[in-house]
């Protein structure tokens, strides 16, 4: 079966983006208004997140996220065949030279992002690299093993590699003793386990644990933080920003680090909400019983 739809999205992703958008609108009336999918669960997200909004407000941020969830996906899959000639034309990748600047002092660079606007086209950050220190995407690997295949293809495409998650301090070893200097690409706004929730904030108006390892491997290796903001300019184009989290992670107090990164998502997000993911249980832990 996996083989057949394989096949079929190699299929189907030759068509250009413009025709695969048709796709997506039609995906947008079945898995918004027919299937529902995870419907209670973004909504119950969205009004959580925004007390203060009115139910029409709600409503509209609700419809404008699902339309962007399908065109996400679209997206992704045509990423399967895109030329870095047109990646570069549809994501602007932004100013460098500050993590340039670190390259040249010897340093490597922790990138923390989220699933926020199309974080799959930024692995293309690696043709604006040098090509001896590229962008290491982390991840961690999907129980299913084909479409664990598929994704890694797809991430593969552009980025200096893929590093599994539990791989990443033995592989940042290495490389520091061997005097490579890279960039470590981090989706950190995921949530932790119940059983290794160290840390708690407020993040959109409730209480959210967070994720510690990214700050704990910068203070750890000394490498510089930086957050990349991926903002939607319009269909199908994007456009990449770097916010310096620290350049000096030693030096910070305890979460700090974690604190910074956690409100520039917040900003990010209330500004325009429709671009994050929604549809996972983010808050499912509660800090008095977790």
């Amino acid at each position: 079966m996996f083989y057949i739809l394989y096949a079929f999205i190699w299929l189907i992703t030759w068509l250009p983006l413009r025709v695969l958008y048709l796709f997506s609108d039609f995906f947008y009336l079945i898995i918004y208004y027919l299937a529902g999918y995870r419907k209670k669960v973004v909504r119950s997200n969205l009004e959580n997140s925004f007390p203060q909004k009115t139910k029409k407000e709600i409503l509209r941020i609700e419809r404008r996220f699902y339309r962007y969830f399908c065109d996400l996906f679209v997206e992704t899959l045509y990423e399967m065949h895109m030329s870095k000639k047109e990646v570069l034309r549809r994501i602007d990748l932004g100013n460098v030279e500050p993590i340039l600047e670190q390259y040249r002092k010897g340093k490597s660079v922790m990138l923390m992002t989220a699933h926020y606007g199309n974080w799959e086209w930024a692995s293309a950050l690696s043709l604006v690299l040098p090509k001896e220190s590229p962008l290491h995407s982390i991840y961690k690997q999907l129980k299913s093993k084909s479409f664990d295949n598929l994704m890694f293809e797809l991430r593969s495409k552009f980025t200096g590699g893929n590093i599994e998650k539990k791989d990443l301090l033995r592989t940042m070893v290495r490389m520091k003793n061997e005097g490579v200097v890279a960039m470590f690409g981090m989706i950190s706004d995921q949530t932790p386990t119940g059983n290794s929730i160290h840390y708690w904030t407020q993040f959109l108006n409730q209480d959210t644990p967070v994720l510690l390892g990214t700050e704990q491997l910068a203070k750890k290796f000394d490498y510089p933080v930086f957050y990349l903001h991926i903002n939607r300019t319009k269909r199908g184009y994007y456009k990449c920003e770097y916010h310096t989290v620290t350049l000096d992670p030693k030096q910070t107090a305890e979460f700090e680090i974690t604190e910074n990164y956690m409100r520039i998502l917040e900003k990010e997000i209330e500004a325009a909400p429709e671009y994050w993911l929604w549809t996972h249980r983010r808050w499912k832990y509660q800090r008095d019983n977790s």
